[in-house]
């Protein structure tokens, strides 16, 4: 019993020892037949792949250095990337505040800058004009190209309501050798008046909105067009002097700009406090210590008479004014105040246009000609205006006259007879 023990032992233990030589001898092959393992992806590779990867390991310096320079034009493109990335956020976080806009102007002013020392810092007031786009009115473009002097023109919105008085304006225009000046024709009585006149005119294609307006309306009603027919004029890249009908040109206006604003407007100021600005306290007894209220006042400016750059701010104002007169029944020269002075506040984005006075002598209204002027014999001498607009009265043609009967003619009793204000 102990000897067959023993032999049974022996036959497990040499069962083992085979066991483990075969174990051995599979691991040898499997060593030699998958050096990288069996789960390596390299592994699936045939024999001629593995020799075209083994050849790839002995490619030339040029490859090395061509794989060099591709990784560096990758490297440059992804820090472009993510610069644009954080512009991106950037301008995503100034349009969340409501500056979206801003920024982008700003930015399209160009770098930063340091300020200078004390009393010499000025702040920008001149926009950049825009970039003109003949593409959207080709007949417009050509006549402005044939009209303009240094890109600028006097446009005037006439209908046959207000012959009488555009003859009196040509007539000043004439004198003074303006060539660029414009007639808007709202009618073709007017347009066959330029015509036989030989005065430059352009007539707008059909539009219902702008032509009952313009073929029956007056003076206020035609006055109200003007803000959506310049827009086109401004995006062509003219500078606009807007003139209204009851105006006497005495000098040519254009050697009167300073164009450093996007808006030059005459003012409606028969004073140097009215015109300009003042300070006006208000006094509230009730309040005490604090009774006294100082406000900041000034007269509108006059939207019969004002230069326009073609600027963005410009061209916003147009569309402002026009948007609104087109929803309500308002005056066209309140709205137009109230779009260039306003200030942003809550739930309101105020126009940002930069703006200049007009001189209230060169550029004067007939408040300042009948109740003060003519009654000073120092002014009547020497003060000679650029233009007079007849806004103030309504007997606007005789007055007109006047104005060139003293101006012109040298009559000096030609303004006397008529009373400061209207009867």
């Amino acid at each position: 019993m102990a000897g067959r023990r023993d032999r049974t032992q022996q036959l497990r233990g040499s069962r083992i020892a085979i066991a483990i030589l075969i174990g051995i001898i599979i691991g040898c092959v499997c060593a030699v037949l998958f050096p990288n393992g069996f789960f390596n992806s390299s592994s699936s590779l045939t024999v001629n792949e593995r020799l075209q990867t083994g050849s790839s390991s002995c490619e030339s310096p040029a490859r090395i250095k061509m794989l060099k320079s591709d990784f560096a034009s990758l490297s440059e493109k992804n820090a472009d990337l993510k610069k644009q990335v954080r512009e991106l956020t950037e301008k995503l976080r100034s349009a969340e505040q409501g500056s979206d806009s801003a920024r982008k102007q700003v930015l399209s002013l160009g770098p930063k800058i340091k300020p200078g020392p004390f009393g010499t810092v000025k702040s920008l007031r001149t926009n950049p004009t825009i970039l003109p786009d003949e593409s959207v009115n080709p007949r417009l473009a050509k006549i402005l190209e044939d009209t303009a002097v240094d890109k600028e023109v006097i446009v005037a919105l006439a209908n046959s309501n207000v012959k009488a008085m555009l003859e009196v304006q040509i007539a000043s225009v004439k004198r003074l050798g303006i060539t660029n000046y414009l007639v808007v024709a709202l009618d073709d009585y007017i347009e066959n008046f330029c015509k036989s006149n030989d005065v430059a005119y352009y007539k707008r294609d059909p539009d219902k909105d702008v032509d009952t307006v313009g073929k029956t309306g007056g003076n206020h009603a035609v006055s109200g067009l003007k803000f959506r027919v310049l827009r086109e004029f401004l995006q062509l890249g003219y500078g606009v002097l807007l003139s209204d009908v009851d105006i006497v040109f005495l000098q040519n206006p254009f050697r009167h700009l300073y164009r450093d604003s996007d808006v030059e407007s005459m003012s409606d100021g028969h004073s140097n406090m009215t015109a300009y600005g003042f300070n006006d306290v208000f006094d509230e007894p009730a309040m005490g210590w604090a009774r006294y209220a100082h406000t900041m006042r000034i007269w509108v400016f006059n939207s019969g008479f004002f230069y326009l750059r073609p600027t963005v701010p410009s061209i916003e104002l147009l569309d402002r004014v026009a948007d609104r007169l087109s929803k309500a029944k308002l005056w066209d020269q309140a709205v137009f105040n109230e779009e260039l002075f306003y200030p942003s506040h809550p739930d309101y984005v105020g126009l940002h246009a930069s703006k200049r006075v007009m001189d209230m002598y060169e550029f004067m209204n007939s408040k300042v000609l009948f109740k003060t002027v003519r009654k000073d014999q120092e002014l009547k001498k020497k003060v000679k205006p650029v233009i007079v607009h007849v806004n103030y009265h309504p007997d606007k043609l005789n007055r007109m006259q006047a104005v060139v009967e003293f101006y012109v003619n040298g009559k000096q009793d030609a303004l006397d007879s008529f009373p400061d204000g209207s009867e």
